[in-house]
């Protein structure tokens, strides 16, 4: 739901924020120029900023600060499932070698709340509070199975169905024919989706109410991983995880 009355000085204040998180370091003239504002309000801003410790300067050019670690990390350090679910992602990653993952669903993207790796796990994109289209993930697929049609519709309709390789899901009429499948299975799939060359499989975590929390993964290597590892071992470890995160959360 977009704002009625947008504060102008804070949209202007998150845009750099935005700009910064995807450029890195950057001077003001180049952030005034990228944002088409004056020099001097990017520099007034950035030096609120830096004031709070949200920013640091470093010779001419400002890059974030930590205070945004700070902030995240208090985020998630109060969030149940977090709390509940970080031993048992640590767990799976043990037993299966390879990288587990924990995502819940914000604003019609799913976010990961963590992510541990194996002794084999390979070295992804992937990070505590990386924002993903849902539809291009196992996680992803797995919460939005479960989730109301009315707000899958409100998601497909704000977010799209942008195919990021060439095995992605990029119409409705796919999208609701694997819903139905990781409903009938229990567990979803990502055959190199997001990523190519990378399988994953999930499994949904619910609420005693059948609410969908979040969910957790494995995923690895598309040479490591067979389609009897798929449908076997390996899906088995992710539901028992889920499961034992869902007892631990419900009672």
């Amino acid at each position: 739901m977009e704002a009625k009355h947008p504060v102008r000085t804070t949209e202007k204040t998150l845009r750099l924020v935005e700009e910064l998180m995807e450029q890195g370091q950057c001077r003001v003239t180049e952030l005034a120029d990228e944002l088409d504002m004056g020099k001097s309000t990017v520099h007034n801003h950035l030096t609120t900023l830096r004031e709070h410790g949200y920013v640091e300067q470093v010779g001419e050019e400002y890059r974030l600060g930590l205070k945004f670690l700070e902030v995240g990390g208090n985020t998630r350090k109060s969030m149940e499932i977090y709390q509940v679910a970080e031993p048992e992602i640590k767990l799976l990653a043990e037993e299966t070698g390879e990288l587990a993952n924990l995502l819940v669903e914000e604003q019609g993207l799913g976010v990961y709340l963590m992510r541990a790796k194996g002794e084999k796990a390979v070295d992804l994109d992937t990070y505590a509070g990386l924002r993903v289209n849902l539809h291009t993930t196992a996680l992803g697929k797995a919460i939005l199975a479960y989730l109301p049609e009315e707000r899958v519709d409100e998601i497909v309709e704000r977010r799209g169905l942008e195919r990021k390789t060439a095995a992605s899901i990029g119409t409705r009429e796919e999208l609701d024919e694997t819903l139905a499948e990781v409903r009938e299975r229990g567990y979803a799939i990502d055959d190199g989706e997001r990523l190519e060359g990378l399988r994953c499989i999930a499994a949904p975590v619910k609420s005693s109410s059948d609410e969908v929390l979040g969910a957790v993964s494995v995923s690895a290597p598309a040479r490591r991983v067979s389609d009897d590892d798929l449908h076997g071992d390996l899906s088995e470890r992710v539901l028992n995880a889920a499961n034992v995160i869902e007892l631990n959360v419900n009672y």
